[in-house]
This record gives structure tokens, sequence and C-alpha cells, in this order.
């Protein structure tokens, strides 16, 4: 029977330490049999959510203490290079996707070139199909902007509008050795806040949550200084939150406990 969790904490440090500690306490063994680290051992979440209320709170990325001798799971440095690849269409040679091409600058591969002579019969309004901030058209392809859109929808149309879901994942990811772990980024105004509801289809909790996290948080801010409202909570979900192996030992260490006696409670 599959065991689904939840986790209320008010920062995204607490929300990496209560998960940590949840993981090695409940998470289930298993060897990776396909994907990134084929062979290797994880505890994993069969589902879980985790309610952020103040996102916001500083630091972002959480501390170890140094007195452990472990790095921070994530340097401060990172999110700097870490942010245009979620906030921007930018993608290196060699990449087939970032997070921030599917969701800045997205292919939009059904409509012809000149998008104008669709006006009247698409749904979404003209202003939309006229902004090229939206709809970005280079070298003869249209590309959407879904954080754009979402932003002119939420302050030209109000708040009460459930479609404004920051898209990720395709079908055609299915063809794709290492498909995106992000699958969507759900959003909702509500008492006046912009809240965000990402899902991953599979996520590391160590290092990737932290990263992620920050960075998705960093976006909230953004969206919501120009949509005109407060910045609100995050309500993440996953049913693939795992630790690897390798970081067994630290994230015993962090939680207090000994190698051995973690041993013990698995094999139990």
């Amino acid at each position: 029977m599959l065991n689904p969790l939840f986790i209320k904490a008010t920062s995204l440090s607490d929300a990496w330490f209560q998960t940590l500690y949840k993981c090695v306490e409940t998470g289930r063994s298993f060897t990776i049999s396909r994907g990134s680290f084929e062979g290797q051992k994880r505890l994993e979440f069969d589902y879980i959510s985790i309610h952020i209320t103040h996102p916001e709170s500083l630091p972002l990325l959480p501390k170890v203490n140094p007195v452990l001798g472990f790095p921070d799971p994530v340097d401060e440095d990172y999110l700097d290079d870490y942010l245009p690849y979620l906030m921007t269409g930018e993608e290196k040679e060699g990449e087939s996707y970032t997070y921030g091409q599917r969701i800045c600058k997205c292919d939009v591969e059904w409509l012809p070139e000149e998008v104008q002579d669709l006006t009247e019969i698409l749904i979404q309004e003209k202003e939309v199909w006229e902004d090229r901030n939206i709809l970005i058209q280079e070298n003869g392809k249209t590309y959407l902007n879904q954080m754009e859109l979402m932003i002119w929808t939420y302050k030209n149309k109000g708040p009460r509008n459930n479609q404004m879901i920051l898209q990720v994942g395709q079908p055609s990811d299915m063809l794709l050795v290492d498909p995106p772990c992000l699958r969507h980024i759900d959003t909702r105004i509500q008492d006046g806040k912009l809240h965000f509801f990402p899902y991953f289809r599979s996520w590391d909790l160590f290092g990737g949550f932290p990263a992620n996290l920050a960075a998705i948080e960093m976006m909230k801010q953004y969206c919501a200084a120009q949509i005109g409202v407060e910045n609100g909570e995050i309500i993440a979900s996953s049913k693939g939150l795992h630790i690897y192996d390798y970081v067994f030992e630290i994230a015993e260490a962090i939680r207090g406990r000994t190698m051995d006696e973690f041993r013990t409670a698995i094999d139990n």
C-alpha cells in the first residue's frame, strides 16, 4: 500500500531538514533499474507534499552545522548560474532542454509564421498575439513565454483563473534518456498573494530540492511583483523525492545518528 506523506514547514531550509529526516525514517530502499544513477540504491517517498508557508525567509538555501564537517548541499553562487535556466530561454550546446527553455521559450509548432492571421479564431485575446514578450518570433519560428503570459493574464483578467499552469513536461519526453524532473508549476492568486505548486516526477532531495525551490521562489517573487500582488506560499509535491546512497552517511550525521543505527533501522 502506498504511504503518501505531508509536511508543513515555515521556510525552505525548514522544509529541507524536515524532509531529509523523514526520508531517512520512512523512505523505501530500492535499486535504480533505469535512468540517472542506474544500479545505485536510494531511499524514496511513495508520494509527498510539502507546504512552505514563508518560502521567502532567508537564507533560501539550507546551512549545515559546520561542526559536522560537511559542505552545504548547495553553494550560494550556484543560484546565480541556475536562475537563468529557469527564467530565460537560454540553452547551451548539447542540451536537449532546460526548464527555462520549456517555460520561457517554448516552440509553438502548430502556429504559422503569421500569428496575426489567427487572432479572430484563437481563444486568447488579440493583445496576447500581438505582444512580442509573450509570443516571440525568431527566424520564422514562434515561441511562447508562458511566464509572461501568466503575468499578463493575472494583471489584465483578474485572479480567479485556473488556467495559468507553467508546463515543462510534454509527451515526447518519454523518448528522452533523461526527461525533465520538473513537470509543471501550477499557480494561483489567493488572498492577494501569488502561490506556486510545483510537481516533480523524480527529485533529488539532497541537492536538487534546495536549489530548485530557491530558484522557483525567486521566480515567484519576480512574477508577484510584476503582477502587483504579494508573494505567497509554495506547495511542492513529488512521487519520486529521494536521497542516493552516497549521501546516506551525510544525511544520518545531519540527523544525529550513526550509519550503524541507520543500517539497523532500514534492515528492520
